[in-house]
């Protein structure tokens, strides 16, 4: 481990930061619309079971590559090859993975000042400035591209500190921070008006939509994209872990507290939906599907909370500040992968690396924010339903093909010396080398309309 490297200085201090990379605005806006659309409670369970049995492996092989090279992705891929061409590999896969994770930071940073605008929302309307509150809330490329600026610095703050003094504390301090106002906001509309009839859709099976097949792939969709496989984040966490801590209990921590708070978000999204329809906000969309996404956030929510007058106020500046930060500590995990190349492989001092990176991405941000009609939905595509599966699919083809089972072994038994007798190696090898590549590949099938 080179001597600019860091390391978590404790297991509760990776959970935070490893669940804040996986729970992100997707999971909170878009995983409880997900369920609703697709039979409530029935795509719930599909969802849990497919965390489990698919996600959790392809999660536990970014951890243990991470943790057994020290390196950031491209080293630890080129580390694992036999020969020229998987090393080619390694290294194409690597780079692939800096590219996507910076391109996803780059439009996740846009919604992202989205939300922290909407946060100073209610501050600026309480103080009587009307100007900046319309400003604020208004579509615009000059508050597009100022919170694009401020977010930004903000994660830069955050990883130019390192791994213990600035990832690992502001996630001990923001993920916490995090359940305590998802979970105030939770008591609060479920006391409104019409909270039950979201609390039914949301928990109530459809038994029926189980026969369709959209469903399924839909789950696996969900349950992959909200545990940040695919582009390198989960490998380069696995990497500042320490070497007797057991990876197999990590990971499943991991799996379980996001399980656990995508689970939360639907307890007060669904139920805020249904209260803002019986407050006469429109909820369903021209096709007669739930709003979702940016929608759902900027529109139906907002809406909501101006109809709740002078306590909107407070609720409003709560629920963007859950937003703000479920963001922030997504952010910090995706700049952090660049930010270990440029560190490890060009020896570049850390705050140089992250200033310089950060600069880079917000760049491609303005230019998204300039030309938005065109590319933010492109990139959004092309790095999560496209390139974000296929790193995940090569990941897989890593550590249960190209390694070598006895090292693969050795680094699992590191922490967790019982591991050769346990049902975690008796099973996961197989899933990892020939389950989660099929789920994968499933994923595909269904975007290219073959399914």
């Amino acid at each position: 481990m080179s001597p600019s490297r860091g390391e978590f200085s404790s297991r509760f201090g990776f959970l935070m930061a490893a669940s804040g990379s996986a729970v992100g605005l997707g999971n909170i806006w878009g995983f409880p619309t997900n369920t609703a659309s697709n039979g409530g409670a029935a795509f719930l369970f599909t969802y849990l079971v497919l965390v489990f049995l698919l996600a959790y492996p392809a999660l536990m092989a970014e951890l243990i590559i991470g943790r057994h090279a020290r390196a950031n992705v491209v080293t630890a891929l080129q580390g694992l090859s036999r020969d020229r061409s998987t090393y080619l590999l390694g290294t194409v896969v690597g780079f692939v993975g800096i590219i996507t994770v910076s391109l996803i930071l780059s439009f996740y940073a846009i919604v992202s000042g989205w939300m922290m605008a909407y946060l100073i929302d209610p501050l600026a309307r309480i103080a009587g400035l009307q100007g900046m509150a319309s400003w604020l809330t208004d579509d615009g490329w000059l508050r597009d591209s100022t919170f694009v600026i401020l977010f930004m610095g903000l994660t830069v703050y955050v990883i130019s500190a390192g791994v213990k003094e600035g990832i690992e504390k502001w996630a001990s301090r923001l993920m916490p921070s995090l359940v305590l106002i998802l979970l105030a906001l939770i008591g609060y509309v479920v006391t409104l008006p019409g909270a039950g009839e979201g609390l039914r859709a949301y928990l109530v099976p459809d038994f029926g939509a189980v026969a369709n097949p959209n469903l399924l792939i839909n789950a696996l969709g969900q349950a992959f994209f909200s545990l940040s496989l695919g582009a390198g984040t989960m490998l380069i966490y696995g990497s500042y872990v320490s070497k007797q801590e057991s990876l197999p209990q990590l990971g499943s921590m991991v799996a379980l507290l996001d399980v656990g708070i995508a689970f939360l978000a639907g307890l007060l999204i669904l139920p805020a939906m249904y209260v803002a329809q019986a407050s006469g906000v429109p909820i369903y969309n021209e096709a007669g599907g739930l709003i979702a996404g940016p929608g759902l956030i900027l529109s139906v929510l907002p809406a909501l909370f101006d109809s709740m007058g002078s306590v909107g106020l407070l609720v409003a500046l709560a629920f963007f500040l859950l937003m703000t930060i479920a963001s922030l500590t997504s952010s910090i995990s995706m700049l952090e992968v660049p930010v270990a190349y440029a560190v490890e492989n060009h020896g570049v001092e850390r705050r140089k690396a992250t200033l310089v990176v950060a600069v880079l991405i917000s760049i491609v941000c303005l230019v998204i924010v300039g030309n938005f009609a065109v590319l933010f939905d492109l990139v959004v595509t092309v790095t999560t339903e496209w390139s974000q599966p296929l790193g995940g699919l090569f990941f897989c083809v890593f550590v249960a093909w190209i390694w070598n089972r006895d090292g693969l072994l050795r680094e699992i038994s590191q922490g967790y010396p019982e591991v050769e007798g346990s049902l975690f190696w008796r099973i996961w090898p197989v899933y990892v080398k020939f389950i989660c590549p099929l789920a994968i590949l499933m994923v595909y099938v269904q975007l290219l309309g073959l399914f």
